[in-house]
């Protein structure tokens, strides 16, 4: 069951296109669920599944941004489960909402439709706070979204391989300063990746990266151009407001 309506905010995003009921406290959708929607390529009766979806922000950017999707919204959380349901049935869209530990073995995936090789999008936000460095929130759910373990990343790798057919896309958002820790976790299955930096501000070092990976790709690696996310007044720039809003797209979602 939601919580009472005054646990509950309504936000725009994508300039007013979606409207997401959320929880007040806990983790709550932002920039990087938009902008990891915005880095995805997808076309019409693609199969996207968005792994650990939360109130399902980035699925549903990608669906009102790319029409005729079929849509899997993956979450271990039955209240942000069921939000992100209800998100879907209000922005008028159609969404498979699954609940779903991303760790859980082929057999449970298959359970829930998402079987090997079914898949030809996957986008996913994990958990990637070190948690050697990061104090986790006190306030579980909150920390369960932002702080991984050693294993997390490989873990959903892991879960997006098996689940995308081959030549399937693979687009993620991290921390920039855990790019090692992705590439090796990308080094089983996936190549042709494409990567860009994503900086709070000019002349400071990335904050984020955004990559994609093709299941069985063999194209050599590219290292894209960063997006520099605010001007020297720490306003957004002009062609970041053009993302979140939703009317443009990131290099990484062009074919």
């Amino acid at each position: 069951m939601i919580e009472a309506a005054t646990d509950i905010t309504e936000d725009a995003f994508l300039g007013g296109q979606l409207r997401l009921r959320q929880k007040r406290s806990g983790h709550r959708a932002g920039h990087d669920a938009i902008l990891l929607a915005a880095a995805t390529q997808a076309k019409a009766g693609d199969h996207v599944v968005d792994l650990g979806a939360g109130i399902g922000a980035a699925g549903l950017a990608l669906a009102r941004r790319v029409a005729g999707i079929h849509l899997s919204l993956v979450e271990i959380d039955p209240e942000l489960a069921e939000l992100a349901r209800t998100n879907a049935a209000a922005n008028g869209m159609t969404a498979k909402t699954i609940l779903l530990d991303v760790t859980a073995d082929a057999q449970a995936f298959a359970e829930n439709g998402l079987g090997p090789d079914s898949a030809d999008v996957v986008l996913m936000n994990p958990p990637f706070n070190d948690p050697a460095r990061h104090r986790g929130s006190p306030d579980q759910a909150r920390h369960s979204a932002h702080v991984a373990t050693e294993q997390t990343l490989h873990a959903w790798v892991h879960a997006a391989r098996r689940i995308l057919r081959s030549n399937g896309v693979l687009t993620l958002i991290w921390r920039a300063d855990g790019i090692a820790d992705v590439l090796a976790a990308l080094s089983r299955g996936f190549g042709s990746l494409s990567v860009q930096p994503v900086h709070g501000e000019a002349g400071r070092p990335a904050i984020r990266i955004l990559v994609r990976a093709v299941k069985g790709g063999r194209a050599a690696p590219r290292l894209l151009p960063g997006l520099v996310l605010n001007d020297e007044s720490r306003v957004p720039k002009n062609e970041v407001k053009e993302i979140l809003e939703g009317r443009a797209v990131l290099p990484l979602a062009v074919p």
